[in-house]
């Protein structure tokens, strides 16, 4: 039952970021509502539940009538909540394709002096369940221009959370990341770490993380005055690292999110100087229900920083793109 006093009965699917999906039976297409909008709902499939503090909870749930929601917890003590601390529901018999998030988008810009032409795509794939989630991602830059090398960036990565009571997660990730500028011809870094949400709730999240990694570079061939070439050796660096994510998506059809990620070198190799310090940062914009259901459009900045370069004066690489997509 909505605030405005209308009812709607169907195939509850989910509720996430605040809008709760369902199928009624005369649609072949799931609505959207926001979560704020709803009054009264009652649920008798099995569902998993999650609150703003992290509990976890599996089974039914219904509104009572002094407008807080009951949830029948089929593994423990029944609770009784206030639905703005539900951050999150998803049916427990979904499929595995009900569970999966993904979105693709491209830019594309030419210029006519000196024939400059860039590319750039993005793609991300996320899989979560009851008590776990997985995501991968690529992201592509290429430009090209007349009578100069051309440019290129490329950096991906596999993640992995294993979620905690108080909203606390183990993480193992690892990212591989190569960009021209840095002559960074390849950069492979695992990690492994805990993290907690400081934040949880239908407007945004915001944590922190922090944990070990190993980090594994080698570098392009860079051209001397002479006509010579010279390759930095490789490094291989054990580090720490700390890390804060903001996402904030009740901005209307806005979504924000930006990352930043520090890591200070614990044991370098010999041709590094200590002190050793690597930062990653991000910030993406993006656009929902632009144009068509599904699409959007984005603008996203990328930076990394790095005070020990193997090339001097490359100590900063950074990328503003554009792009249209789509999600599923």
């Amino acid at each position: 039952i909505l605030n405005n006093g209308d009812v709607i009965v169907g195939d509850l699917k989910s509720m996430d970021k605040g809008v709760l999906t369902i199928e009624p039976p005369y649609s072949d297409s799931d609505f959207k509502i926001d979560w704020g909008g709803i009054k009264e709902l009652k649920a008798t499939q099995h569902y998993l539940i999650t609150l703003s503090d992290g509990q976890r909870f599996k089974g039914t749930f219904r509104s009572t009538a002094e407008g807080k929601v009951y949830i029948d917890n089929e593994e423990g003590e029944d609770v009784t909540v206030d639905p703005n601390l539900i951050v999150y529901i998803n049916s427990v018999n979904d499929s595995f394709l009900s569970r999966l998030s993904a979105n693709i988008d491209f830019g594309y810009s030419l210029t006519k002096a000196n024939n400059q032409q860039q590319l750039n795509g993005n793609f991300r794939m996320a899989y979560l369940a009851d008590f776990w989630s997985g995501s991968i991602y690529y992201n592509t830059l290429v430009t090209t221009q007349d009578g100069v090398d051309d440019i290129q960036r490329n950096d991906g990565g596999l993640g992995y959370k294993y979620f905690l009571p108080a909203d606390w997660y183990l993480s193992a990730d690892l990212t591989i990341l190569s960009n021209t500028e840095q002559s960074l011809e390849l950069r492979t870094t695992g990690k492994l770490g805990i993290g907690n949400y400081i934040i949880h709730t239908n407007t945004a999240y915001w944590g922190f993380s922090g944990g070990g990694a190993y980090n594994n570079e080698s570098f392009s061939p860079v051209m001397n005055d002479d006509g010579t070439t010279t390759t930095a050796a490789g490094r291989k660096t054990f580090e720490g690292f700390i890390g804060t994510e903001l996402n904030l998506y009740d901005i209307g059809d806005l979504n924000l999110f930006t990352n930043l990620t520090v890591y200070p070198s614990i044991v370098a190799p010999e041709d590094v100087e200590p002190g050793r310090v690597r930062a990653d940062f991000r910030f993406d914009a993006k656009y929902d229900d632009f144009l068509l259901k599904d699409f959007y459009i984005r603008a996203g900045f990328t930076l990394n920083y790095d005070n020990r370069p193997a090339e001097a004066g490359k100590e900063v690489d950074y990328i503003f793109t554009t792009g249209f997509g789509w999600e599923w």
